[in-house]
């Protein structure tokens, strides 16, 4: 057989045992080593075994990936916790996080603002956007109380245009 690997399945003592025994080679053929090795077989079993690869462990090398803009959103998740939902079907849709770091770079460029407060100004100037950020943990149980609806009117509006332009786009 071409490309056969049975020469690595047993010892050359089994394979012509098992070749005496189907009949290819004859009992007056066999080997002159064949019938010392039946009377006296040696302690370790001599099999074909490939040898272990050695594998120096190298070390890693992956450097830790993190720009500033990570940090800008891991501190605005983390005081306004999830933004709602991502509308990625649109093509320019951008986050609430994604635009909370484009005016706070913007800002932080312009170096008017201290750093302590470059964060507030942020939020204040979404604000004036017309993004309501709401702190994270605010349960509202008190507002709900008063008022049923938690959103003022003119947000509403503004959600509803945003969900009626969105159902005549087709979704593929």
């Amino acid at each position: 057989m071409a490309g056969s690997r049975l020469e690595k399945l047993g010892t050359v003592f089994t394979r012509t045992r098992d070749l005496m025994r189907a009949g290819v080679i004859k009992q007056n053929e066999k080997p002159i080593w064949y019938d010392v090795y039946a009377a006296f077989p040696p302690k370790r079993e001599p099999t074909y075994e490939k040898p272990p690869r050695r594998r120096s462990k190298l070390p890693d090398n992956v450097p830790a990936i993190l720009y500033s803009e990570d940090v800008i959103r891991a501190k605005f998740y983390e005081t306004y916790g999830s933004a709602g939902i991502f509308h990625l079907y649109r093509k320019n849709f951008k986050s609430v996080c994604q635009r909370f770091v484009e005016t706070y770079t913007a800002l932080q460029k312009a170096g008017e603002i201290s750093e302590e407060k470059l964060f507030e100004e942020s939020s204040k100037a979404l604000l004036a956007e017309g993004i309501i950020l709401r702190r994270a943990g605010y349960s509202g149980a008190l507002n709900r109380q008063s008022a049923p609806e938690s959103q003022p009117e003119s947000s509403v509006k503004s959600a509803n245009e945003e969900t009626s332009s969105d159902a005549q786009s087709p979704v593929m």
